[in-house]
């Protein structure tokens, strides 16, 4: 990636975008949205090419650095519980049970990535015949709850509030029905 003046950027392991004012050598200096000057290395830069709104999704970006991160990243396995002959899989969806660092990820990216985390269980549970997932969501605002209950309305399952005693008010406990053939 070659950085010009005048081009976007924005840190790759900080919250701070801004415009490339200076390039001395290997020293990179932009200036941030509230205009302070910082200087970086250009490893530690991203060029800005589409703002975040423009994007449907964070993998969108096309910046090698950042897919490496994403793509190194491995989620935590999820415990599974057996009650009463029953498999049960429990997936906590917190996002600091995801990933090590939401260093340079927004709410949406987050979000998005809880998401597609539930997904690929909901589906695995199908394929792997497993009837039962539990989603730890947290209580918060309610907003992963919400586009969780909007990802489960896809799939052939029944889903209600988790156990109380077993994981209070932030969880939700998923029914797959089963094909019997």
């Amino acid at each position: 990636m070659r950085l010009e003046i005048g081009n976007k950027v924005a840190v790759l392991d900080d919250v701070i975008k801004g415009v490339v004012v200076n390039i001395n050598g290997n020293e990179i200096s932009i200036k941030a949205e509230d205009g302070m000057i910082f200087n970086f290395l250009p490893s530690e830069l991203v060029k800005i090419d589409k703002e975040q709104h423009e994007l449907s999704k964070f993998t969108d970006i096309d910046n090698p650095i950042l897919k490496e991160k994403i793509a190194t990243h491995k989620p935590k396995k999820s415990h599974f519980v057996k009650d009463k002959n029953e498999v049960i899989l429990e997936v906590d969806l917190h996002i600091n049970q995801l990933i090590k660092s939401t260093r340079g990820l927004d709410n949406y990216d987050m979000l998005n990535l809880q998401l597609d985390t539930a997904k690929r269980k909901v589906e695995f549970a199908i394929a792997k015949r497993i009837s039962k997932i539990v989603f730890i969501h947290g209580v918060g605002e309610g907003v992963l709850k919400g586009e969780l209950i909007s990802l489960l309305n896809k799939y052939p399952v029944k889903y209600y509030d988790a156990s109380y005693k077993k994981y209070g008010l932030g969880a939700t406990e998923v029914y797959i029905y089963q094909n019997t053939n």
